[in-house]
């Protein structure tokens, strides 16, 4: 009677510890800041009011001068220690990249169907805060202001994107600077989505079942191909 008791518990504790994750909200801040040929991107993933909180730093991208590739920096840790980290250099070449291409082409056209599962989470995922502020000057002062005009109409776009896909309730900032003077390109993200863990669990768990069908769909026609040409 007693080890009853104390399974029954037990499974109690890990159904409300499930449902205390299920309807966690999960926190997202993105903070993108590109300054002539520098960029920087920061992630802080935050939930439980930021009780527990995760930060990245995504590592810095540039175009190689000395050859048609894209030289990527990526932190290793020395010695399973993470504040002590050796800086790598990984080259994308035109080979891989046509490689990447072409996995991401077949992908895509293996989940074209994944769509209205991708659409309805992202109708879950609240955009709480929107900001994106630029400078641009190219030097000219008819060209600045043909850039600036062509900077809002992406912005524009670029809004509207979001609003229709996403849940927009906070007022988004944007704004464009010109610089006549001077050559000089600069812009600053900066966003917060909120999503509930709960809303990720059940998308993924219909992508398994969507992609799961999908390839039983096709060994299906594999094998069918197959009796037919035996057949023939």
């Amino acid at each position: 009677m007693n080890g009853l008791f104390w399974f029954l518990l037990i499974l109690v504790l890990f159904f409300l510890l499930f449902l205390l994750i299920i309807f966690t909200k999960l926190t997202i801040l993105a903070e993108y800041h590109h300054h002539n040929d520098n960029d920087d991107l920061k992630l802080e993933f935050r939930i439980w009011f930021g009780i527990i909180r995760y930060k990245r730093h995504i590592p810095l991208i540039k175009v190689d001068d000395d050859s048609p590739s894209i030289i990527a920096k990526t932190e290793k840790p020395a010695d399973g220690n993470e504040q002590s980290s050796d800086t790598g250099i990984k080259q994308i070449t035109e080979d891989s990249v046509k490689s990447y291409l072409e996995k991401a082409k077949d992908f895509l056209h293996k989940v074209s169907g994944l769509k209205v599962i991708i659409k309805k989470f992202l109708m879950k995922i609240k955009i709480k805060k929107f900001e994106w502020h630029s400078l641009i000057g190219l030097g000219n002062a008819a060209h600045t202001g043909i850039a600036a005009g062509g900077l809002w109409a992406i912005k524009g776009s670029a809004l509207g994107i979001l609003s229709h896909n996403l849940s927009l309730v906070a007022e988004p900032h944007i704004s464009i600077t010109p610089h006549f003077q001077a050559t000089v390109i600069q812009t600053r993200i900066s966003c917060i989505f909120q999503f509930r863990i709960g809303h990720a669990i059940l998308a993924g768990l219909k992508l398994i079942k969507f992609w799961r069908g999908a390839k039983t769909s096709a060994s299906n026609k594999t094998n069918f191909s197959n009796e037919k040409m035996k057949s023939v």
